[in-house]
């Protein structure tokens, strides 16, 4: 059941205990969208969770069955996107470069920019049901901040299929596609996630941190490199006529 959210309630929220920090995405009325509050939350509670010397693996999951509908367009329609694609982009290096194993867990839904949040985690857990999409090219954008995470773990073909053809896949094909590590019936996947997170988290701190910088060296490496270009691309993307059009129509359709 969801609530209606209040300015000071939290849209994050964060638990911790043998060894694992629970980040829940907690903000069921837009379906967990990237919403500016969300992002600064999650970017808040990341690095609390990567300064705490208890914890050795983050396991990001959310509260109701979408784990996160992408971008928020009713913002998104409204304002400049670009402090948003730099956060959203800051959010991806953070993931990517804490000293902790970050896994996903997602029952449900995950679209657009939420991909970008899976595909920087270390391990991705899917249930094979839940659906995936890029719908980015169906409203006049192209998925330039997260392809910075996103095609450095999709292999190439799948890359073009699901960002060109911006249709929904199936946890059982984002596992195919290199884009998440396992995808396991949804029944299971509580179980099985808890299994791994407390497996990993018998690692000692300073294996887990070395062993993490190098595995993710050359995807740091391209979020350096291009990251102000992909902010430019998807800001300008979002504040052109053609992108506005498309996120009022989809807008005025969802009401």
């Amino acid at each position: 059941m969801s609530h209606s959210p209040t300015p000071e309630s939290p849209f994050v929220t964060r638990t911790t205990a043998d060894g694992v920090a629970t980040i829940t995405l907690d903000s069921p009325h837009n379906r967990n969208a990237l919403s500016r509050k969300l992002v600064t939350e999650l970017y808040e509670h990341l690095e609390a969770a990567g300064q705490d010397p208890e914890v050795r693996v983050v396991l990001i999951q959310s509260s109701g069955k979408v784990f996160c509908s992408g971008a928020d367009l009713s913002e998104a329609a409204t304002t400049s996107m670009e402090e948003g694609t730099r956060r959203i982009i800051a959010l991806q290096r953070l993931i990517a470069t804490m000293p902790k194993v970050v896994v996903t867990k997602n029952l449900g839904a995950v679209r657009a920019g939420g991909i970008g949040v899976v595909a920087s985690a270390d391990i991705a857990v899917s249930a094979e049901e839940a659906t995936f999409a890029l719908t980015e090219v169906k409203l006049g954008l192209a998925a330039a901040i997260i392809s910075l995470t996103v095609f450095s773990r999709m292999n190439p073909r799948a890359a073009s299929l699901t960002a060109l053809g911006g249709e929904v896949f199936t946890g059982a094909e984002a596992q195919e596609y290199g884009l998440v590590t396992k995808a396991v019936p949804a029944a299971e996947l509580d179980e099985y996630v808890a299994k791994l997170c407390a497996d990993v988290a018998t690692g000692a701190n300073q294996g887990i941190a070395e062993s993490k910088k190098i595995l993710n060296a050359s995807l740091v490496a391209r979020i350096d490199e291009l990251g102000d270009e992909m902010s430019a691309l998807s800001t300008r993307l979002f504040g052109s006529d053609e992108a506005r059009e498309a996120m009022t129509a989809f807008l005025s359709r969802k009401k």
